[in-house]
Parts: C-alpha cells; sequence; structure tokens
C-alpha cells in the first residue's frame, strides 16, 4: 500500500501585536499566519531547504508593523500575504487571520478595553488572486420578545414545549466576502456590522434559523462589495424560572441565562450564482 503526504501548511499562530500611532492610536492584534506550497522535503526527508522558519514570520509581523503601521486590519493581512508568497518561491498560498481588540479612548494616551465584539480579517493569496473576509465575533445581542418557536417535529424524546413568547439572545459570529478589494474597509465594516444588528433587531423571528437569513440578506442587499455572508449563531438559551413554590407568578420576567448545552444555527447567505471562493472559512491552519 503506497504512502503519501496529503495537503499541509505551517505557520505562526496568534502572534500577539500592540501598536501605538504617531497620534497615540492603540491597535491591539492576533495575527496566525498560514503557509502552503513546496514542502514536500520537510516532511518526508526532513530537508528544510524550502521552510521559513514560524519565527521569521513572526518577526515579519512586528516588523511591518513598525515600516508600515497599522489602519485597517484588512490592509495589513494583505501586506503579509502578498510578501511570504512573493518573496518565498517555495511558498504558493499565504492564509493571514487577524483579531482585533477594541479599546475606549479615556483622554490624550489613556484607554479601557472595550467588552465589544472582536473585529476579523481572513486574507487568502495564491501569487495571482487575493481574497478577503472581513467579519466580527463574539457581537452579543438579545430580543425580549417577537420571538417564537413552535411546530417542530415531536419524537419520544421531546419535552420542549412550543412558546410563542421568548428571549432570543445569540453571540453573532460572522464573516463575508468581498467581490473585490473595497478602498474602505472601515466603511464598509460598520455598515455590515450595522445590518446584521439592524436585522436581528427587526426581524420578528420564528426560529433562530430564519433571523440568521434576514441577518445575511439584509447585509447583501445594502452592500454590493460584499458577496456571501456566512454565521455562526449560539442559541444562548433564556428559560423561565418556576416560581410557584414561593407562591409567585412569573408573566415572563424572571429568567435563568444557560451557558450550555446549546444549540448552534450556521449557515451561508450568498449571491445567486455566485462561486464558491478557494478559502478556508476557519482558522487559517483548519483544512
Amino acid at each position: 500500500m503506497a504512502i503519501v503526504l496529503g495537503h499541509n501548511q505551517y505557520g505562526k499562530a496568534e502572534v500577539r501585536l500592540v501598536h501605538v500611532g504617531a497620534g497615540r492610536e492603540l491597535v491591539d492584534l492576533n495575527v496566525s499566519i498560514a503557509l502552503s506550497g513546496d514542502l514536500a522535503d520537510a516532511h518526508l526527508s526532513g530537508d528544510n531547504a524550502s521552510v521559513l522558519p514560524t519565527d521569521s514570520q513572526k518577526n515579519t509581523v512586528y516588523a511591518f508593523a513598525r515600516q508600515h503601521g497599522i489602519d485597517q486590519i484588512e490592509d495589513f493581512a494583505l501586506l503579509l500575504a502578498r510578501h511570504f508568497v512573493d518573496s518565498q518561491p517555495s511558498i504558493t498560498r499565504a492564509r493571514v487571520l487577524i483579531e482585533s481588540y477594541p479599546w475606549l479612548r479615556l483622554g490624550e494616551h489613556s484607554f479601557q478595553r472595550a467588552g465589544a465584539e472582536t473585529r476579523t480579517a481572513l486574507v487568502s493569496y495564491d501569487g495571482n488572486d487575493a481574497h478577503v473576509l472581513s467579519g466580527l465575533s463574539d457581537l452579543v445581542l438579545l430580543n425580549t420578545t417577537d420571538s417564537e418557536f413552535a411546530g417542530f417535529i415531536k419524537d419520544p424524546y421531546t419535552t420542549l414545549p412550543e412558546t410563542q413568547d421568548r428571549v432570543l439572545a445569540t453571540a453573532v459570529n460572522a464573516r463575508w466576502r468581498h467581490g473585490s478589494e473595497t478602498s474602505d474597509w472601515a466603511a464598509s465594516y460598520a455598515a455590515a456590522r450595522d445590518l446584521l444588528v439592524a436585522a436581528f433587531a427587526r426581524t420578528y423571528s420564528r426560529s433562530l434559523q430564519q433571523t440568521l437569513y434576514a441577518m445575511g440578506s439584509r447585509v447583501l442587499e445594502h452592500r454590493p462589495e460584499i458577496v456571501e455572508v456566512r454565521l455562526s449563531l449560539p442559541n444562548r438559551h433564556h428559560f423561565l424560572v418556576d416560581l410557584s413554590k414561593f407562591g409567585l407568578d412569573n408573566p415572563g420576567e424572571v429568567f435563568v441565562a444557560a451557558d450550555r448545552p446549546y444549540g448552534l444555527i450556521e449557515g451561508t447567505v450568498l449571491r445567486e450564482g455566485q462561486p464558491a471562493a478557494d478559502i478556508a472559512w476557519a482558522a487559517p491552519w483548519s483544512f
């Protein structure tokens, strides 16, 4: 039986970088790199002639931050991805994932870590084409009403009662693919985020699946530069507390928030006829 090497990649994961700009702007990033290409000899014979050390990749992140500064994370990811492919003959594809942690400015040089979501950018470059995924993670949203869940399958193990009024809460994890490189990443991100939030808030939900589709659709309807939206929505269940043992009623006022187990609703919304991009949507070291 023949044994062969399959797809492989390597890189430096979670390079922590804090950059302070000339105007005391604060940028706090987590950068992960995955490179693939002609690397068979490193696996089969231990020949490292084609291997750019992961430590060198880490140093490149820091050096480029100093040399080029950091404004939009999509631009910084593109800069890094192109550098690794264009400068290394053995590397044919680079994927760069950046997570950006927000801070609130308190004064000229003082900041407070914001408790909001994390902004993300994932870039894939193969020497010819660059694909850009912008996104966010852990955007916590909640509707106190205008949500129901009924009409579902009942099997011998079903104990969940139908409800016509429930709390709907989730922590949005979203990525959206750009059809081309936009000239204003910040404006595109801000608009897409606002559209996701607006759709969640304004959709009467009969299921979290319906809400997911409404959120993705709203982004595509209003942002022509975006061609595909992928959403992962954990259902953060809120259960009505039984207060009858205390002689109290509970007309939808007191809930317990359960963090696990939870339903996980995931889906893709895209423009009809849009071809799939050759890019990993998960962390860059995932296949």
